[in-house]
């Protein structure tokens, strides 16, 4: 799934040259896959949907977003998607889809999918916090790599194609193989996995054999709902490098 790492380096350079002082975070979405796929963007409710909630990514090609100040939401990939030729933008996708919408606007993406989470800041708070989840799943491998921040700021990440280590009964297959690994929350729908009923609270909710495994392989993710010590990531960025199969 992954190739060279080319394009990660000409992000990073893209961004040292061109971040400025305006207001807002810069955020490069890049593809490093070897074939088509299509973000999806869901704000957090009360702020403002980026790049109408979707759009189309080429192996090689990255697109810049301009957050504004203090967003929150989130940033996933789906694969395997066809789309209606007319322009009206419905279709499906084998991962992430956003109820057959190529332009989300507002609806979330169907799990297993690896989501990016962010909040840029908020009124009394100027600190970034963002994550990669695996609390969705899995589908594709994504890093988010702030630029321009302190030696504080730390990489959230899941690089590894965990779709090759998925149990049987938790994987979700397309085309012939396994395009995506749902979580054992998603797969049992029990209290104990979805830190629901009386597991909710970080006290009686702890990591299942799952989130290990999930942990194991990818370190710098967020494995399960609770997971904030080592899956929440802090920073004050200029921006970010959002590389879906980073090198």
């Amino acid at each position: 799934m992954k190739m060279s790492n080319p394009l990660l380096l000409i992000s990073l350079l893209y961004f040292s040259s061109t971040i400025s002082s305006s207001d807002g975070t810069q955020l490069t979405v890049a593809n490093n896959c070897k074939e088509q796929i299509w973000p999806g963007i869901l704000a957090t409710s009360g702020h403002e949907t980026l790049n109408d909630g979707g759009f189309p990514l080429k192996p090689g090609q990255q697109v810049v977003i301009q957050a504004p100040d203090r967003w929150s939401g989130r940033i996933w990939a789906r694969q395997g998607c066809t789309f209606d030729q007319t322009g009206s933008g419905f279709g499906s996708c084998e991962t992430g889809d956003c109820n057959g919408q190529l332009r989300c606007m507002g609806i979330g993406g169907q799990p297993p999918a690896t989501v990016v989470e962010m909040t840029l800041g908020t009124e009394t708070n100027p600190m970034h916090y963002y994550d990669v989840s695996l609390v969705d799943g899995f589908n594709i491998p994504v890093a988010m790599i702030p630029v321009g921040g302190g030696n504080g700021c730390g990489v959230a990440a899941c690089e590894v194609d965990l779709n090759l280590f998925c149990p049987v009964k938790m994987g979700v297959r397309g085309g012939g193989k396994v395009v995506g690994c749902k979580s054992a929350c998603l797969a049992t729908g029990d209290d104990k996995y979805c830190c629901t009923g009386k597991y909710d609270s970080p006290e009686n909710c702890k990591p299942t054999a799952f989130g290990h495994l999930f942990k194991s392989i990818c370190p710098r993710a967020y494995s399960y709902a609770y997971d904030e010590f080592s899956g929440l990531k802090t920073c004050r960025a200029k921006g970010y490098a959002i590389t879906f199969c980073p090198p």
